[in-house]
């Protein structure tokens, strides 16, 4: 084992939990579990819904790799739990977990640095009436996009083509959140675009080009068919990826992204522009996830991009700040 690996400690890989997403990760979890054992690391598997965080510091883990997805993992939650425990993990911070994992704030910090991003109607609970909700196609037109704002993996998303289907939309959409986002369709190509390192380091991989059947890039189509055809190299004109690169890097710094996250976004046919759909900060490591497929284009292995964002693991807050400072007691 090199002194490095060595000194990287005992290592929990973060799988499982308790989201609509549970499926996933713990695929994803194996897979970075495995691929961190083959590269020497002292790597274990952790399920925060079967086990309590708190035995993370009782078994003596050093550091942990999120491969959770969706909420309780990917939100904020698990992140300010390690901050609290002093464990490092990788990925984002609490702040930028929380912000990206909201579809609707999203698109606020982005529109406040003019990044662009698909028009949208956000549905409250109590603006979920029939004559509401009919009032949507009005500003957005048709087709359009509804979704739950704090999901992923295609999870409670409908394209609508007409007024008649917004109603069956937006109920699939409210069973997984309360708020529903519905959002302008952009026709044209789906892309991905990872993003590697923090600050001034972060870089991105190469684009992927995605096609779904008939557009149908649905959970299904995601994880459990091979219906779905990937480019990476993308094949775009190196103009257009560039763009892209530069959007993404830009969306991720605003943001506060740190180790690695990936943008998802349309480019239009009409005009060839671009536009960010959503940062996902605890992307899929499975054998059909893309972060692996661009990092493999840039000559990157499963096992080493496992290894090189478990290194970035880091916490908000530095050692230095967890000492206890002096309470005064208030005198009654």
């Amino acid at each position: 084992m090199s002194q490095t690996v060595q000194a990287l400690g005992k290592v929990a890989v973060l799988m499982g939990g308790l989201s609509a997403e549970r499926e996933i990760s713990l695929l994803s979890g194996q897979g970075v579990l495995q691929a961190l054992r083959a590269r020497g690391v002292d790597a274990h598997a952790f399920d925060p819904a079967q086990r309590d965080l708190t035995q993370l510091r009782v078994e003596g883990f050093a550091r942990c790799f999120i491969a959770l997805h969706g909420r309780f993992g990917e939100d904020g939650t698990v992140q300010g739990a390690l901050e609290w425990l002093g464990i490092p993990y990788t990925g984002s911070g609490v702040m930028a977990s929380s912000i990206a994992m909201d579809k609707v704030m999203t698109k606020r910090v982005w529109q406040s640095v003019g990044l662009p991003t698909p028009r949208s109607v956000v549905l409250s609970p109590e603006q979920q009436q029939r004559e509401q909700i009919r009032a949507v196609p009005d500003v957005l037109g048709l087709p359009l996009i509804v979704k739950p704002p704090r999901e992923g993996s295609s999870i409670g998303v409908s394209k609508v083509e007409g007024y008649s289907q917004m109603q069956d939309a937006v109920l699939l959409s409210a069973r997984y959140d309360p708020d529903v986002l519905c959002e302008e369709f952009i026709a044209g190509e789906e892309v991905t675009c990872p993003v590697i390192g923090v600050g001034a380091d972060a870089h991105t991989l190469p684009v992927v080009s995605i096609s779904a059947p008939e557009g149908a890039y649905d959970y299904q189509n995601k994880y459990f068919t091979d219906a779905v055809s990937y480019q990476c190299p993308s094949g775009l004109p190196l103009a257009e990826e560039q763009e892209i690169s530069r959007i993404v890097l830009a969306a991720y710094r605003a943001l506060g992204c740190r180790g690695w996250a990936r943008a998802d976004l349309m480019i239009r046919a009409a005009d060839r522009k671009p536009f960010l759909l959503e940062m996902n900060t605890s992307p899929g490591m499975t054998s059909h996830s893309l972060v692996p497929m661009s990092a493999r284009a840039a000559g990157i292995s499963y096992e080493d991009l496992c290894l090189r964002l478990l290194q970035l693991a880091c916490l908000d807050y530095p050692a230095s700040a967890r000492q206890h400072s002096p309470v005064q007691r208030v005198e009654e």
